[in-house]
């Protein structure tokens, strides 16, 4: 799966307490990154060109586009909150991990790993934790 990075324009205070948004990824991506795209994530690429700096390399405050697959039909955004190496960034996104139980919860912090071949994030592996009472 390819990952494209779409630059943030709003600044990073701009983020809302996850524990008061219950949303898909696309409005929550929009919320906390300040770019003005709407419709899927997957058409989140297409819609940036010449409105947003776009890139392959992931940046604090970008927004990660992930492509849309056979398994995630209409992508996925999160917005890029740290980096922790080379290959291994933190986003803040939602509808992702099962929550208390629940999808459709934001979620801080995620882990994702660069395990691109090349180191270029064109395959990327989404850690999915746990979290809340185990059923």
């Amino acid at each position: 799966m390819f990952r494209r990075f779409l630059a943030a324009v709003a600044a990073l205070s701009m983020l809302i307490p996850a524990q008061a948004m219950a949303l898909q990824c696309v409005p929550f991506a929009r919320q906390v990154s300040g770019i003005a795209i709407h419709g899927n994530a997957g058409t989140w690429w297409g819609q940036a060109a010449g409105r947003f700096e776009r890139g392959q390399q992931p940046k604090v405050g970008a927004v990660m586009a992930f492509k849309p697959t056979k398994s995630m039909p209409i992508g996925h955004v999160g917005m890029v909150s740290k980096i922790v190496s080379d290959r291994e960034v933190l986003i803040d996104h939602a509808n992702w991990s099962l929550i208390n139980g629940r999808r459709g919860q934001t979620e801080r912090g995620a882990r994702v790993l660069d395990v691109s071949a090349k180191g270029d994030w064109s395959q990327v592996r989404v850690c999915v934790r746990r979290l809340g009472p185990r059923h």
